[in-house]
């Protein structure tokens, strides 16, 4: 990876925040990390001690965002409220954070000179569009609050670009799972949910009926194309969707993470959550082509590493 003297995570001590800056700092670059803690854990990053710069702040605290952004090379914009459902529930709340939050960080960086600023976005800004694999050139079809909120994210990025000339680059994450992913909260990753159920030899609840498709991706890949982004100049101004390209129904999932471990149990079946959408894949041909990125984890190898983690941490 290109190395970076200075950089800022926003979320830094959240799930892939925190893997962004253990990459990060592993390659010689000084982090500062600005995280409300709202989602985010210290135990993420603790064990880089004085190697990071930690502020406990945010997003929508202009005046904070200008002290920590100074002297930084590239920011990484990871912070959100990252839950469809909670953006359902609570619309105004997560539109403060994802569209005045995301504003906020766009005019501080353009304000200190900041080089470039790669933004976390989402599958969810394609919606229920039937083709699939799921494409960069598809007309958005947002179904939820925060499927907008990361789309409008995307268009701010590009207004600031051509008005300020602030290189962005905003990636459309798909389902990224992995060790440090937050179980403990109903609006967590369906993957760490069930890990934590099959640790514990218990039966998850699945929301639909189980043949939804996603496709998972696992942190370190995902932190693999935000160096990408960050580093080559042919990014700048581009949206690329990060995945591995393949997809699994959920009622699979399940039966696959309950091989991995050693038991077998029926789920239970709950009914559809508001939002969410039926079938997701995602077409990585842009990024393999543009920033030479490919997935190396593969499922089931990720899964394991997942688990292995989850029953350390039990």
């Amino acid at each position: 990876m290109e190395a970076f003297k200075r950089a800022l995570v926003t979320g830094g001590a959240g799930f892939i925040g925190s893997h962004l800056t253990d990459a990060l700092v592993e390659n010689g670059c000084r982090v500062t990390i600005l995280d409300n803690l709202s989602t985010g854990h210290r135990s993420n990053i603790e064990h880089l001690g004085d190697r990071i710069d930690f502020v406990h702040g945010d997003i929508r605290d202009a005046e904070l965002l200008d002290r920590v952004v100074e002297g930084c090379e590239v920011v990484f914009h990871q912070a959100a409220v990252v839950s469809v459902t909670q953006s359902v529930e609570d619309p105004p709340h997560s539109c403060e954070v994802n569209d005045l939050g995301t504003v906020r960080v766009l005019d501080a960086c353009r304000r200190s000179g900041v080089r470039r600023v790669v933004m976390a976005s989402s599958s969810a800004v394609y919606g229920d569009d039937p083709r699939l694999p799921k494409a960069e050139y598809m007309a958005p079809m947002p179904l939820s609050p925060y499927a907008v909120q990361k789309l409008t994210g995307e268009y701010y990025a590009s207004a600031f670009g051509r008005l300020y000339g602030l290189e962005t680059v905003c990636l459309r994450y798909f389902n990224v799972f992995g060790p440090r992913q937050d179980p403990s909260s109903p609006y967590s990753g369906v993957i760490s949910i069930f890990m934590t159920k099959a640790a514990a030899g218990q039966a998850p609840t699945i929301y639909g009926d189980g043949g939804q498709t996603r496709d998972f991706v696992y942190v370190k890949d995902v932190v693999r194309a935000n160096l990408a982004a960050a580093g080559r100049a042919e990014a700048a101004g581009r949206v690329f969707n990060v995945g591995r390209g393949e997809s699994i129904r959920i009622s699979e999932l399940w039966d696959l993470i309950g091989e991995i471990a050693g038991i077998e149990l029926p789920p239970a079946f709950g009914p559809p959550r508001p939002g969410d959408i039926r079938d997701s894949v995602a077409d990585i041909g842009t990024i393999r082509r543009e920033l030479a990125f490919a997935p190396e984890v593969g499922l089931r190898q990720g899964l394991e590493k997942t688990l292995a983690w989850v029953q350390s941490e039990g």
